[in-house]
């Protein structure tokens, strides 16, 4: 569906479970393990796809994108377009009107005062915004009614579906979290790990970095719905586990990303308790290079931004040769098989939006060597390690604790040591590392490191407000709670004018040419950011769990309030 279809007034329909439900809470209890434990149940404060996805089952958007990705109501009535008048004729201003009988867990009604709070939330000035992005170019929202509430951005937006859409940017209850404005939002601990919401589950009792306990939401719209009367989120432990305790013994009904090898799951599976299920959206798994001096001698606020450039990174020849000495087709056979593919682009999908260009596809160390060579880095004390003035070409390089990607990380060391880059290997626990904790030096977002190597993706099938995470400012600092979406620092005033004019262009060819452009700076014109791997995802559930319906677009566990059990 293009942008000018959607707009003018076709969207989807959200397709009912293929399963009669008896009552509310009828097939007992649902167990679902992510091996990457939540650290947080508001995914404002964090950008890990574990926290996200599982307060998705608690907190929901106005609209979601379904498993084809195309854009479905939610908690509104319809999705505003030009045709039916929710969007204004100038492309202005969007209108979304809530479902009417909406209430949240806690009783009390769900009104159009709960998203502009949201809106309030993320866009206070002196808070910090993992999902900034979402609100780029909006002006300001309006509480018309109870059940109505206005968008206005500051110009023309042909593609208004960012506030309030997909499962990265909820409605949270204004009640709750009136007291957490700004500065104050990491501090309101009891709301961000038991938020009130109006999905299928509401939480129980939820202990970070290991596991939720939810129970069925009495207030829940469908009366008929969840069919699970409880459900078990268990964090942590690994891939392998995780599998194991869905395919083989059958101890779980849900396991999130396997990432393994192929040939293991393919085993897994022989047990006969479960199957695997995939799917191929825009994952991308990737490095990022740092920008910034992430020296430990330096004050965080200097180690934030790019006021203190890299000692060596900051030189594009040696952030081209890293990427020439990958051998990526590799990469995806040791990794993921079928369930990759190899690309040079951070946008792979759809098909309309990636440049296709494979400038990165065929390993050339000779040619890394003659690069940094021709850019003045040589091994001048015979230690093995190539210098320049007095700086040696040695990395830390890190990610989070995975068999496949410490696998990767091997691989890479090697081959950075041939073209002589010494190479330290850190990983990190997954709850710590995508966590989002101001406090703590070892998130992703902080980025205390040389290289990282993580993969995340964007809601539904346009990427603008991915593309966007990039813009100067949009850096995560300490006057942002270390929240922010730029994790390289990366900061071109001409980059952030194509923010603006994809923001502004209609026709769906010319936003693909400059989103292609924007991709084009980020990677194969800077190497700012280094692709490896266009990821499928791979998760698997019971053969006793019904309902499921993996989304690659937004939330992959969007729809548990429709799963039920098969008997």
């Amino acid at each position: 569906m293009t942008l000018k279809t959607l707009l003018m007034g076709a969207v989807a329909s959200v397709a009912l479970a293929p399963a009669a439900f008896a009552e509310r809470g009828s097939d007992g209890e649902l167990k679902i393990i992510y091996w990457q434990a939540p650290s947080i149940l508001n995914p404002y404060l964090s950008g890990g796809t574990k926290d996200i996805e599982s307060s998705s089952m608690i907190i929901e958007p106005l609209a979601r994108y379904d498993e084809t990705g195309a854009l479905t109501p939610w908690l509104a009535a319809e999705i505003p377009t030009v045709g039916n008048g929710g969007v204004s004729e100038d492309l202005t201003t969007i209108t979304w009107k809530i479902k009417e009988g909406i209430t949240w867990s806690d009783g009390t009604p769900f009104t159009s005062a709960d998203v502009k709070f949201t809106a309030d939330y993320c866009m206070h000035p002196e808070g910090g915004c993992a999902q900034l992005a979402f609100f780029d170019g909006v002006e300001n929202v309006e509480a018309l009614d109870d059940l109505t509430v206005k968008v206005t951005f500051n110009q023309p937006k042909p593609n208004p579906y960012g506030p309030f859409v997909g499962g990265q940017s909820p409605i949270i209850q204004a009640a709750q979290f009136a007291d957490c404005l700004g500065a104050k939002a990491p501090e309101c601990t009891e709301a961000n790990f038991n938020p009130i919401g109006t999905g299928g589950f509401k939480v129980e009792e939820f202990r970070p970095n290991d596991v939720i306990t939810m129970v069925a939401n009495d207030n829940y719209r469908d009366p008929a719905k969840p069919a699970f009367a409880r459900v078990t989120f268990k964090g942590g432990g690994d891939a392998t586990a995780a599998g194991r305790a869905v395919l083989e013994t059958g101890e779980f009904d849900y396991a999130w990303n396997l990432q393994l090898a192929p040939d293991v799951i393919a085993k897994m599976e022989e047990g006969g308790k479960g199957k695997a299920i995939a799917g191929f959206g825009p994952l991308v798994e990737r490095l990022e290079m740092n920008l910034t001096n992430p020296s430990p001698d330096l004050p965080p606020e200097t180690r934030a931004t790019v006021a203190e450039p890299h000692p060596f990174l900051s030189d594009m020849a040696v952030r081209q040769a890293l990427s020439m000495a990958i051998d990526r087709p590799l990469l995806v056979e040791v990794g993921y098989g079928k369930a990759g593919k190899v690309t040079c682009d951070l946008v792979p999908a759809p098909d309309m939006f990636a440049s296709g260009d494979m400038h990165c596809a065929t390993q050339d160390i000779e040619g890394a060597k003659a690069l940094l060579d021709e850019a003045g880095w040589v091994d001048s004390n015979g230690n093995g390690i190539r210098d320049k003035d007095g700086v040696e070409l040695s990395i830390l390089y890190q990610t989070s604790t995975n068999a496949v990607r410490q696998d990767f990380q091997a691989l890479i060391k090697a081959w950075w040591e041939e073209i002589g880059v010494e190479t330290e290997l850190r990983n990190l626990d997954a709850s710590v590392f995508f966590g989002g904790d101001p406090g703590s030096p070892d998130t992703f977002q902080k980025f205390y490191a040389d290289v990282e190597m993580y993969a995340n993706t964007f809601n539904g099938t346009d990427p603008q407000q991915y593309l966007a995470q990039y813009r100067c400012g949009n850096e995560p600092r300490p006057a942002s709670q270390w929240q922010g979406e730029n994790i390289n620092r990366f900061c071109d005033p001409a980059y952030d004018e194509l923010i603006d004019e994809l923001a502004r262009t209609g026709d769906i060819e010319e936003r693909a040419e400059i989103a292609i452009k924007m991709n084009n700076m980020l990677t194969k014109d800077t190497f700012t950011i280094v692709p490896l791997v266009h990821r499928g995802r791979v998760s698997a559930h019971s053969n006793t769990l019904g309902g499921v319906k993996l989304n690659v677009w937004d939330s992959e566990i969007w729809n548990t309030a429709d799963w039920y059990r098969i008997k």
